[in-house]
């Protein structure tokens, strides 16, 4: 299948074994995120300032490319502050977007403002996504994604405007764990913000609070080595996961969250290497490699190089802040956002908190 063959010649089977694959919702975790959310069918909810495809007067942006160590070209965006001080270096960040989007979706946003504050920022595509390279399209390769925030820092350390010295990322969502992933080898980055975070390791191995047994964990494994079989005998590519494209009575609240951005103008984007119908959708032989995938191990590393975590009180994907935050070793900081979920903080920008981003790259990258 190439990349732009409609949904109707893939099988988009979006049943309760993927969704919990994705979402990372099992049993236990269904009952619980009902208590969190209550199940709305309607328009997409713009309150507290959601404004995905801000834009600003204050700053530039450019398109940018450049290579991986694989020789995979990875896109970015790069937004500066017009107001910048041309005879000194400016202090950098790379940001990520969430798992299944692209940088429209979220990473712009982050960059926009944070370059409105006097940073330098690229928000870059995970390749197989979006204008990154990769054959093929939506592919799920955790260590391939996590050398792009790599990529990214020897584009931005090699930037006349940039001081190489002080570069930070930002991952929002999954690549909250692939540029934890990237950092525990890559000194380069000296100081590491995540929001919203999902491991997307953990995610896939056990679901949301362990829900998800060693038995089901394992027939996802095996539906995925079945499916190699038909595809390299010529079957159509799978997808799995991803956001539903419609919702009914019986649409969890999980789902309905993540619906009401990536399948309403509030936060739908389809990059020319996709289609409407296959955004957000990993292909189904490769998601497993997020079973092999164990971002959080040897967090500690990353010190003495501060940390940030940052997620909503009310976010389905909590524990994996926790979690990173229980293991990382300081200086570290967890800061909740009262009354927040998780994609709340993808773009509602009266609830992100860019003041204490601001504060913490500000202090660390000095």
């Amino acid at each position: 299948m190439n990349e732009h063959e409609p949904a109707s010649t893939a099988r988009m089977d979006i049943d309760r074994r993927q969704f919990l694959q994705y979402m990372g919702a099992g049993v236990a975790a269904l009952g619980m995120a009902s208590s969190l959310y209550s199940p709305i069918v309607g328009a997409q909810d713009m309150s507290n300032g959601a404004n995905n495809f801000y834009t600003s007067d204050l700053v530039t942006m450019q398109k940018v490319a450049f290579p991986s160590l694989y020789r995979l070209n990875v896109a970015g965006n790069l937004f500066l502050p017009i107001h910048a001080d041309a005879s000194s270096r400016l202090p950098a960040i790379v940001v990520g977007h969430p798992m299944g989007a692209v940088k429209e979706q979220s990473a712009n946003l982050y960059a926009t403002k944070m370059a409105e504050l006097g940073f330098a920022i690229l928000a870059i595509d995970l390749p197989f996504w979006g204008e990154s390279e990769g054959q093929a399209r939506q592919i799920v390769s955790p260590d391939v994604y996590a050398e792009a925030f790599s990529a990214a820092v020897d584009y931005l350390g090699t930037h006349a405007a940039i001081d190489r010295e002080r570069i930070g990322a930002i991952g929002v969502c999954g690549s909250g764990s692939f540029v934890i992933s990237a950092a525990k080898i890559d000194p380069r980055m000296k100081a590491i913000a995540t929001v919203s975070m999902y491991d997307m390791g953990a995610a896939n191995r056990h679901a949301l609070n362990q829900s998800q047994s060693l038995a089901q964990r394992k027939e996802l494994i095996e539906a995925a080595a079945q499916q190699r079989w038909a595809e390299f005998e010529g079957s159509a590519t799978e997808y799995t996961s991803g956001t539903v494209h419609e919702l009914t009575a019986d649409t969890h609240p999980i789902q309905r969250e993540f619906y009401d951005f990536y399948r309403t103008p509030r936060g739908e984007y389809t990059p020319a290497s996709s289609t409407p119908q296959l955004t957000t959708h990993p292909t189904l032989t490769s998601n497993v490699k997020f079973m092999n995938f164990y971002p959080f191990n040897d967090i500690e590393t990353i010190s003495p190089r501060p940390m940030l975590f940052i997620s909503g009180d009310q976010a389905h994907s909590r524990e994996f802040s926790e979690d990173a935050y229980q293991r990382a070793m300081a200086p570290k900081e967890l800061v909740w956002v009262e009354s927040a979920g998780h994609v709340d903080l993808y773009d509602r920008v009266d609830l992100i908190p860019f003041d204490k981003l601001t504060s913490f790259f500000t202090e660390h990258l000095s």
